[in-house]
């Protein structure tokens, strides 16, 4: 992988996908920090207001909140919401009307919950003399505008039109248990170790891991979802079955892939001589301009096991690309595999199998950088968190949204049946995931199926992709939006979708926290709050670090821990991308009604169950 290495950083990626016309516009490198220099005005001037003495005397907690409250707040989390909604929709993608009354929109929306989060805090304060904590308010009011910002741009961003997305029902009582029983589980053991006084967590909270916060803030999480992912290690355990080698047939869309190409498809013959079955690869080369073709060509008839061929695809795009390779497809299974993706030479052997359930519709596996530049080692961390530990652990409750087009099989008929991939936005892996596993299919992610995938090298790269993939949330919850506020009560439209954008919303406001963390803690505008230095620096340490050691450990891959500090510095750098990717988003002056019926899409009379 040495040569690939060195041409890594010769890569400067783009395409058409990159950001989608209809939906993206561009962002300069220097809108994001003009955004967080806006921001950081507004909150000290919002923060000295708050506290001067005839602001506070109206306001006494020192921040926008309208009811009595016991206790303290560490930070005054409104006022901070208001200062990133008002900077966030001046420097939006958009004309000046739309942006304004973007911002309008947000901060109206947000200031109405919390004074209705009041009137009814101040009705219990004045009928039963108690109150809700100023801490538990800062957190309800943070959540909220989470969801606030999310769903706002949601609704007035232009996103994918509303489909109609056909569920066909299963039994969701094993999930449901499973999740019941995991989670009291874990509050229990949280709040057991919680009201312990351990020298242990005295000496993390000095440290900065959990910046002065109890332990069981940060236990809850990682013991929930170390028991899904046991149960879906189980899972994975009991579903072996005997060997299974149908044919086969891998799409590989390919954009100026010659770099890498040669490698690709040499280890797919690999993994085919291993496997044992007709493996037909099926290189679409999606307009490129380099000598993808001709060196496609050349390492196909150089194959030992595999056999294939190249076809043309002018029209750009990677999900033209696809749908193309869909409908030349001649096999019961395809496998979809990015062209700068190396596939483990055991990939379709252990993939396989699963399909001898009929239940099973999609089978992925877990994506590992090949190393040796500059993201390589904190990506590993990356996927053995992302994809290795909470993607496996969603695979027990049947609650997998997702499984990345880096490496991905499906019976064939599904895409085709679904209408193949949606062209013209982001995230078209996703979607198609998503809806095989509302037909009633379980999608299933096994963290011993691993395959080498390129990771940018190079800073502008890094901020394309990741632009890129963070825009696709909002894509796929606009398009796939029947879920949430359709009348299919299932997980991933009910819950899942939800909090993937509300925390996408929260990643998107991270560098703004520490920013504003930092202001609260240095310019001391309240002498009442508690906020500490170590609460600053463990938004990113704390969680984070935890369960990157945990994935990490519970993976096999405990030297992935020796490159914890270049995770937590890249997860800054996620976040930035992420408030970038958001700025990219056009927004319009109206707002759409999200939850409007629609007639659009025809679906088949009766629902299919049937592989």
């Amino acid at each position: 992988m040495s040569d690939t290495d060195d041409k890594r950083e010769q890569i400067n990626y783009i395409s058409v996908d990159s950001a989608p016309k209809r939906f993206a516009g561009p962002v300069a490198q220097s809108q994001a920090p003009m955004m967080l220099a806006v921001f950081t005005f507004l909150a000290v001037g919002l923060l000295w207001t708050f506290n001067t003495a005839a602001v506070s005397a109206v306001f006494p907690n020192r921040d926008l909140v309208f009811s009595p409250h016991e206790g303290r707040h560490a930070i005054a989390i409104r006022i901070y919401l208001i200062s990133f909604f008002v900077s966030f929709a001046a420097f939006s993608n958009g004309g000046a009307r739309a942006r304004t009354f973007f911002g309008f929109d947000m901060v109206v929306t947000f200031l109405l919950g919390c004074a209705a989060f009041d009137v009814a805090n101040a009705v219990a304060h004045a009928l039963i003399g108690t109150s809700l904590s100023l801490h538990f308010s800062a957190i309800a009011s943070g959540l909220f505008g989470f969801a606030v910002y999310s769903f706002k741009l949601l609704e007035r961003g232009f996103m994918p039109a509303r489909i109609r997305i056909e569920h066909v029902p299963i039994s969701q009582f094993r999930a449901f248990t499973r999740l019941a029983c995991t989670l009291c589980s874990a509050t229990g053991v949280a709040v057991w170790v919680g009201g312990m006084d351990l020298a242990l967590v005295n000496w993390l909270r000095e440290w900065t891991l959990l910046g002065g916060i109890g332990p069981g803030v940060f236990l809850l999480l990682p013991v929930l979802f170390g028991q899904l992912y046991l149960l879906a290690i189980y899972d994975v355990i009991m579903a072996k079955k005997p060997k299974f080698a149908p044919s086969i047939s891998v799409i590989v869309p390919a954009h100026n892939e010659s770099y890498i190409i040669e490698d690709t498809i040499n280890a797919m013959d690999r993994a085919a001589i291993h496997y044992g079955g007709e493996v037909n690869i099926l290189i679409m080369n999606n307009n490129s301009t380099d000598d993808t073709e001709t060196i496609a060509r050349d390492a196909l008839s150089a194959c030992k096991a595999a056999k294939g061929k190249v076809i043309n695809v002018p029209k750009p795009g990677k999900s033209n690309a696809l749908n193309a390779g869909l409908d030349a497809c001649e096999t019961e299974f395809l496998v979809r595999v990015d062209a700068d993706t190396l596939v483990g030479e055991d990939n379709f052997t252990r993939a396989m199998p699963y399909f001898t359930d009929p239940n099973v519709g999609v089978v992925g596996g877990v994506p590992v950088p090949p190393g040796g530049a500059l993201f390589d080692r904190a990506r590993l961390l990356e996927v053995l968190v992302k994809h290795g530990f909470y993607s496996v652990a969603m695979g027990a409750v049947n609650g997998v949204v997702g499984i990345p087009g880096m490496f991905v099989v499906y019976r064939t008929h599904h895409p085709r049946y679904l209408g193949g991939f949606v062209e013209g936005m982001n995230g078209e892996d996703t979607d198609v995931s998503l809806r095989i596993g509302e037909l009633g299919f379980h999608s299933v992610v096994d963290p011993k199926i691993r395959y080498i995938s390129e990771v940018p090298s190079s800073y502008s790269h890094m901020r394309e992709q990741r632009m890129r993939w963070f825009r696709s949330i909002y894509h796929i919850s606009s398009r796939c939006r029947d879920l949430i506020y359709g009348s299919n009560k299932t997980l991933r439209g009910k819950f899942i979708l939800p909090y993937m954008l509300v925390n996408s919303a929260r990643r998107a406001m991270l560098v703004p926290l520490i920013i504003y963390g930092g202001l609260e803690w240095g310019l001391r505008f309240n002498p009442d709050s508690p906020i500490m230095w170590q609460s600053v620096v463990a938004v990113t340490t704390g969680a984070p670090a935890i369960m990157a050691i945990f994935a990490s450990l519970l993976n096999g891959v405990p030297k992935a821990i020796f490159a914890l500090p270049e995770y937590l510095m890249f997860r800054l750098l996620r976040a930035y991308f992420t408030l970038e990717s958001m700025l990219s988003i056009l927004v319009d002056i109206q707002g759409e009604d999200l939850e409007r019926a629609i007639k659009l899409d025809v679906v088949p009379d009766k629902p299919m169950r049937v592989a």
